[in-house]
């Protein structure tokens, strides 16, 4: 019969293999995975929607050129431009400007703007401008919450607005402290699309959405009409169509044309919305540790993987605390069960089992007077080496069988 041979090191070895680091991890890498690519679907299927928005050249359902093309057949031209420096530069008392995304200017873009459309007479309009705008390029005026864009009907004395009717309007409402403004197309009594005449200069207006001016959208309601009337009233139409790219957004040093002011913080450069979004993101990462790091009930008992005896543990525990020389933990273990399992076999509830003023004059009435010394057996030091803790352990299953028996 072939001796049997000691198991090799490798082979008892509990270290991780590659192999089994990709059976655990590949599930999360697949869904990993799974996730970028759907993000990169999900861009590419919206790109096209986004690509062009409000843009006079774009024919996507959010471009803008139908309205281009319709004010270039009453005799109006239109200019894009996309930098502060040529919005600046064409402003004048026969020129509309439109700027698409006023809340994207820095402050000292919108000073800039503000400083050299309130010289003029011509006519500025912004598109969905908020709070981040509002206090620069139209004072006096508050943005209030948005509204679904939807038909609504002018319910104002604006020409313009009468002779349009019924026009798709909504987004941000307006309220404005002053008295030369002409409300229209109120949602809640506040109005979205608010005109605000400047005495000896020109007149701005605000649209709180931008919605009737898409390709889409033009032939519906009186959107067309809208459009005309208050893109057209120039000859001149300069579309702003603000860039993140634009020199002028990095507060560099000013030329004398008004485009730039002091330099920008590198917050003043990120716009609103991402902003906000960390914030957001930021709160719902501390929530998700709070979450994470409470406890839901008990602890629960997992199965182990491979049933041990307990005599094997027994002796593992043993060996731990042998090579620790831990003899006082070790004979308080045994202190403790023997005092456990004489606890009942004296009268005594469990809980006073390591109470030596209860549990001690209980065994004393059960095995007589004439018994040794107790208190140095179950509650007595730590023995001074091995020899002794083995005698200690000895003596504690003899006292046991004495109880037992008695």
């Amino acid at each position: 019969m072939t001796p049997a041979t000691a198991p090799s090191p490798s082979s008892t070895s509990i270290s991780v293999t590659p192999h089994q680091i990709w059976l655990r991890s590949r599930g999360v890498l697949l869904a990993a995975l799974l996730l970028v690519v759907a993000a990169i679907a999900l861009a590419a299927a919206r790109s096209g929607d986004q690509h062009g928005r409000l843009d006079p050249r774009s024919t996507d359902r959010y471009g803008s050129r139908a309205i281009a093309e319709l004010l270039k057949e009453h005799g109006i031209s239109v200019r894009v431009v996309t930098t502060l420096r040529d919005a600046v530069s064409a402003t004048g008392p026969d020129t509309t400007l439109l700027v698409t995304a006023p809340n994207l200017l820095t402050p000292h873009q919108q000073r800039a703007l503000h400083k050299a459309t309130a010289t003029t007479t011509g006519r500025t309009v912004l598109l969905g401008a908020d709070s981040p705008s509002l206090g620069t390029l139209a004072p006096g005026v508050h943005a209030k919450p948005a509204v679904p864009v939807v038909a609504r009907p002018p319910y104002c004395s604006s020409p313009a607005a009468r002779r349009a009717g019924a026009v798709e309007t909504g987004g941000i409402r307006y309220a404005a402290q002053r008295l030369d403004a002409e409300a229209c197309y109120p949602a809640g009594g506040l109005p979205s699309v608010l005109l605000l005449r400047r005495p000896s200069a020109g007149d701005t207006v605000l649209l709180g959405s931008p919605d009737f001016l898409y390709n889409e959208r033009l032939n519906h309601q009186g959107n067309a009409s809208l459009a005309l009337q208050l893109l057209g009233s120039r000859a001149h139409l300069v579309w702003y169509l603000p860039s993140l790219t634009d020199s002028s957004a990095t507060g560099s040093a000013a030329g004398g044309d008004g485009t730039t002011g002091g330099r920008s913080s590198l917050i003043e450069l990120i716009p609103s919305g991402w902003l906000w979004g960390t914030l957001q993101l930021a709160v719902a990462a501390v929530l998700a540790a709070v979450w994470r790091a409470r406890r839901l009930g008990p602890l629960v008992a997992e199965r182990l993987p491979v049933a041990i005896r307990a005599s094997e543990s027994t002796e593992g525990r043993a060996r731990l605390s042998r090579r620790a020389n831990a003899r006082d933990r070790a004979a308080a273990s045994l202190r403790h069960a023997t005092r456990a399992k004489l606890a009942p076999l004296a009268g005594v509830s469990p809980g006073d089992a390591d109470s030596a003023a209860v549990l001690l004059p209980a065994l004393s009435a059960r095995l007589g007077p004439a018994h040794g010394n107790l208190s140095d057996l179950l509650f007595g030091p730590a023995p001074a080496d091995d020899r002794a803790l083995v005698l200690l352990a000895d003596r504690l299953d003899s006292l046991e069988r004495e109880v037992r028996t008695s």
